[in-house]
């Protein structure tokens, strides 16, 4: 995930980033407001991370979560073509 999806995709995180970084308050995310470089200034002041920890904590909790959304579109689609077979249809 880049700086630019994280930003368009802020509101959305802000859940799963408080329940990783649990020191986080409403009031930090409020003050990041979405801004990526705020975001690592804000784990680096509440966790005494370097910068470069920082980041690398935070790409490697995006791959997850990445990995996350992969497996559950996999089932998503896994449910839907087995219900689609159970359904006694047949493709040509």
């Amino acid at each position: 995930m880049n700086r630019a999806v994280f930003e368009g995709q802020w509101k959305q995180m802000r859940d799963q980033i408080r329940d990783w970084w649990g020191e986080l308050t409403i009031g930090d995310l409020d003050r990041v407001g979405g801004s990526f470089d705020q975001f690592i200034g804000l784990l680096q002041e509440k966790y005494g991370y370097s910068r470069k920890r920082a980041e690398e904590e935070f790409y490697r909790r995006m791959a997850l979560l990445r990995e996350i959304r992969v497996e559950v579109e996999a089932q998503r689609r896994l449910a839907k073509h087995e219900t689609f077979r159970q359904s006694g249809a047949t493709t040509s």
